[in-house]
């Protein structure tokens, strides 16, 4: 055989073996992709688990409407969840968390009712601020007794409820009364803000001193009337997740419901400020 021909056959051979190696390369190219996907998946599923289980949500009184309809919209969106709700008295709320309550996340209606689960370690992280409230005369329907302002509260046999000094809304009616330099004796302390908005649907009471958002829930049964010195007396609204949560990464994904755009338009709509 001549050399050009041994040297044709060589070179061949090398195009041959050139080419089965290529061949292999791109077979195990075209599988490589699916494996890192398939791992990528796997991945991005361990690191989003799904929420199951009850959360224990404590929250002050006022946010009654708006976090329950949170709460229908948390359960929606994960299913296998139930959302149970503690309303009450912030102070109320905040004694039994510090005395062992289980709870999952606690809202309150003022920064001080916050400050008895923080002071406590009971908190975990550091609440954050989700709304703002501010105050507001409610009367009854049609407003017979033609209250126009916070003095006129003062009248003599005009019966007016309060919330108790130690609870939020008591105490801004408290700051509001002193910004307006008036004193006033109600005919009861209540506990709770919807216990003071009660006593006026029932006809027990001619007026209370109570949040927008409860005269705002209470439609026609009460007529709201506003006053300037509830400017003075703006409560802002924290909320944390609890040290001691059963459910803490479904309480997580509640928080950020509330403290979402979506949380912030049904709050905001239920009468809520923007914090």
């Amino acid at each position: 055989m001549t050399r050009p021909a041994r040297r044709t056959r060589r070179t061949l051979q090398m195009a041959g073996a050139g080419a089965a190696a290529l061949l292999a390369l791109s077979a195990c190219s075209s599988s490589d992709p699916d494996s890192s996907a398939k791992s990528d998946t796997s991945a991005s599923a361990s690191s989003s688990p799904k929420l199951s289980g009850a959360v224990t949500v404590f929250a002050a009184a006022s946010l009654k409407e708006s976090f329950t309809a949170l709460g229908k919209e948390f359960e929606k969106e994960h299913p296998g969840t139930k959302v149970t709700f503690n309303f009450g008295g912030s102070d109320t709320l905040a004694a039994s968390i510090t005395g062992g309550a289980p709870a999952d996340v606690f809202a309150a209606a003022s920064p001080k009712t916050m400050k008895i689960v923080t002071d406590a370690g009971d908190a975990s992280g550091t609440p954050a601020t989700f709304v703002r409230n501010q105050l507001e005369i409610a009367t009854l329907p049609g407003n017979p007794d033609k209250i126009a302002s916070l003095k006129d509260l003062t009248k003599s046999g005009l019966k007016v409820v309060l919330c108790d000094k130690t609870v939020p809304c008591g105490a801004a009616a408290q700051k509001a009364l002193e910004a307006g330099d008036l004193e006033l004796t109600p005919v009861s302390y209540e506990q709770d803000v919807k216990s003071a908005l009660t006593k006026v649907e029932l006809k027990e009471a001619d007026a209370a001193v109570v949040y927008k958002t409860d005269v705002h829930a209470a439609g026609d049964k009460v007529e709201g009337v506003e006053f300037p010195e509830s400017a003075d007396a703006v409560n802002d609204y924290p909320i944390t997740l609890l040290k001691s949560a059963p459910n803490a990464e479904a309480a997580k994904a509640f928080v950020a419901l509330v403290r979402s755009a979506e949380g912030q338009q049904v709050l905001t709509e239920a009468g809520f400020l923007k914090p």
